[in-house]
């Protein structure tokens, strides 16, 4: 007989995984309508997690596109999906398809198009926290939180004749 490493020792002493607490809950991009936000992008709410202060968004940045000036009170991830943008401060660093961005919390930008784009950036991104909107003096012009972003989406849904009622909700 073969005796137990201390790794199997541990592997058999694992908890058993609980059952799902729900299922998968899957959205198709048909589920969920872009809005125009009227500023040169249109946002698609994905999921909010308002315990977590988690939002989950798809964002199209149409070329000429300019996004006020914010900072980060958590961090946020980034995927480019298709176009090219770039933040003002960074300007050298392109964000262009497959590329990945991490946001640490505090961090400053200016997130817009790149000049001479002929298509839109379109970007999927969790933000945990708020987005502290800032204008040239660097005066808070407005805090868009978990909250915020979903009241908007449906307010925006329903102002143009779409349907928000596919947007993944938790907590209170």
């Amino acid at each position: 007989m073969t005796q137990q490493t201390p790794v199997q020792d541990m592997l058999a002493a694992a908890p058993t995984v609980p059952p799902p607490f729900r299922g998968a809950m899957l959205r198709r991009e048909s589920d969920l309508p872009f809005v125009d936000l009227g500023d040169g992008s249109e946002m698609q709410v994905l999921q909010v997690d308002l315990a977590q202060g988690l939002w989950i968004v798809k964002m199209r940045f149409h070329p000429g596109c300019q996004i006020a000036r914010h900072y980060h009170t958590g961090p946020v991830y980034a995927v480019t999906l298709s176009g090219r943008w770039h933040y003002q401060e960074y300007a050298e660093e392109i964000n262009e398809p497959g590329s990945f961005l991490f946001e640490p919390a505090g961090s400053v930008h200016t997130l817009q198009t790149l000049p001479g784009s002929t298509e839109p950036a379109e970007v999927w991104f969790a933000v945990f926290g708020a987005n502290v909107n800032m204008d040239e003096a660097g005066d808070v012009i407005s805090i868009v939180d978990a909250a915020t972003v979903l009241k908007t989406y449906q307010l925006l849904c329903a102002d143009q004749g779409k349907n928000a009622d596919g947007v993944i909700v938790f907590g209170d």
